[in-house]
């Protein structure tokens, strides 16, 4: 009988499972799937001397997360590639804005639009660096990160707090005219701002604009070399050594709860799996409260907020292996890894709009990515393995362009948005789709399909928005991994911080886990050990 039993071998599920047994637990992991990974995975599916992300990419939130830099990766050969350049945001009249590696670099690069932008940009990274320790504490932590909320709450009183806090609430159209008075550094804010659910007008989105946008000035947008699945492979390779066991393809259709509390999981084929101490579920808030755990056994206040949860977008996402490299109008755009392709801010509130009002966007904003160029193994010497994904509605009421499309996602449809995606590459890179070699389409119920967590291709467990974080996250007055059933733990993107490659929300689970066992008879220093472990410092490892 193993200690723990994990649901899921994503990246969080995974975390957690190595911080259980770094503690001397004994683990068990089942995953639906093939392989682990989950949204954490490559393939060589488009052809065969291209590698190909299956779905995340670029991951700063990794790169500055303190839960997985204390996993110590790098020991089980985990390596990092970066593009010359972080992101760029190339308009149809060749200018472009760029975030690059370099502080001097992106400021350069604001001033062609206006002059002084470049020092406003250094403005907001002058805050970043003042806030940043602390941030990113409160941002790695449970909510509420009282000792490193404490420290923030004091930085921003000595340097006019209530008037930062207004500007990140802001949305980020708002944020953006306050602060630059060309587009560069807007266009900067507000695409990096729609890498999740967040409309330009959207309360809280200037926020998260800056994040995004201070991460990767900080981190950049960092990939691992040879694919996304070597981080991956890390993280089980670590649990492995640890003693620690995997079992793919077993799909776990029950939490076993009895008098109150979660004490095995029964999968699809009929096995009890027992759990002696804890039950943690890297699955998405409706699998784990509408399926996985019986109604009779949660509140009726949970099944009633459970039915105001809402998902993030749906996700429509394109890979290609391409010939040669993208013939950008804009050189700038060649040497970023991350491109937004959208023709300014008032095109992403057109495309955003559309989704609210369940259309199909007929120009969609794509993210799209250079993969060749991030990581130079990713195909032949001369070639691109690119990707691009847009957001659409999870149900669709009609289509803002002419090829009527309906929601069915059938081959026809699939094939008819594919090229619609691409026609918008060629707006800002005449001739991309001559250099198509090969293309493969994963949209919503192919990438459910392939990740259940990712419900019609949500990617950030749920929206994103003001009323769905922190506190409300995953339903209000929760925040924090314990659920209402004894032993059992919320550990996905569900939960607080939520979406991204961060392995925070499985570290939270797992340090609740263990805090809820804890031996009284701990000597002070184990007890020191395991308080800096729930304040997310870097060596998270218990004895790891």
């Amino acid at each position: 009988m193993p200690d723990a039993v994990v649901i899921g071998a994503g990246p969080n599920g995974l975390v957690a499972a190595n911080l259980l047994a770094d503690a001397g637990w004994s683990v068990t992991v089942l995953e639906e799937q093939d392989e682990p990974g989950g949204a954490v995975r490559h393939d060589n599916g488009v052809d065969p001397d291209f590698t190909t992300d299956l779905f995340s990419s670029f991951y700063p939130l990794a790169a500055a997360s303190p839960v997985l830099a204390g996993l110590h990766l790098e020991r089980e050969g985990l390596r990092w590639s970066h593009a010359p350049r972080v992101l760029a945001h190339p308009l149809s009249d060749g200018r472009c804005a760029v975030l690059g590696r370099d502080l001097d670099d992106t400021a350069a690069s604001l001033d062609t639009f206006a002059d002084g932008d470049g020092a406003a940009w250094r403005e907001l990274h002058d805050v970043w660096e003042r806030l940043r320790p602390d941030l990113l504490d409160a941002l790695f932590t449970p909510f509420p990160p009282v000792r490193a909320g404490a420290r923030l709450a004091a930085r921003l009183r000595a340097g006019g707090g209530l008037r930062l806090a207004r500007s990140l609430v802001l949305p980020v159209r708002r944020l953006g005219e306050e602060e630059f008075r060309g587009e560069g550094g807007r266009l900067l804010l507000a695409g990096n701002a729609l890498h999740a659910d967040l409309a330009p007008e959207a309360a809280g989105s200037g926020g998260f604009g800056w994040l995004m946008s201070m991460l990767g000035q900080t981190y950049g947008f960092p990939v691992p070399v040879g694919g996304s699945g070597a981080l991956t492979s890390a993280l089980t390779q670590r649990l492995h050594r640890r003693g620690g066991v995997l079992r793919c393809g077993q799909r776990v259709s029950e939490v076993v709860v009895r008098q109150g509390r979660a004490v095995a999981v029964r999968t699809a084929g009929g096995e009890t799996v027992p759990a002696r101490r804890a039950v943690l579920a890297d699955v998405s808030v409706p699998a784990l409260y509408g399926t996985l755990v019986g109604s009779a056994h949660l509140p009726a206040q949970v099944l009633a907020d459970l039915r105001r949860f809402q998902w993030d977008f749906a996700t429509f996402k394109v890979d290609w292996a391409l010939d040669g490299p993208v013939p950008w109008q804009a050189d700038a755009a060649s040497a970023a890894g991350t491109v937004h392709l959208a023709d300014g801010v008032d095109e992403l509130t057109r495309f955003a709009a559309q989704i609210a009002m369940r259309q199909v966007p007929d120009r969609p904003f794509a993210l799209f990515g250079q993969m060749t160029t991030a990581d130079a193994t990713r195909s032949p010497e001369g070639t691109e393995a690119a990707w691009a994904y847009t957001h659409v509605p999870h149900r669709i009421a009609g289509d803002a362009g002419d090829a009527g499309l309906a929601g069915t996602w059938d081959a026809r449809e699939q094939e008819l948005m594919a090229d619609r995606v691409e026609r918008q590459v060629e707006r800002f890179a005449p001739g991309f789709r001559s250099l198509i070699r090969a293309r493969r389409i994963l949209a919503p119920p192919t990438l459910q399909s392939l990740n259940a967590n990712l419900y019609g291709g949500a990617i950030n467990g749920g929206t994103t928005a003001l009323h769905q974080q922190l506190v409300f996250r995953p339903i209000p007055g929760t925040g924090r991994p314990e659920t209402p059933v004894a032993n059992l733990f919320l550990a996905s993107a569900g939960a607080h911080p939520g979406g991204g490659v961060h392995g925070a929300p499985g570290a939270n689970a797992a340090r609740a886990a263990l805090r809820k066992h804890l031996p009284s008879g701990l000597t002070r220093a184990q007890r020191l050990l395991t308080r800096r472990n729930r304040k997310g410092e870097r060596d998270t490892g218990f004895g790891g």
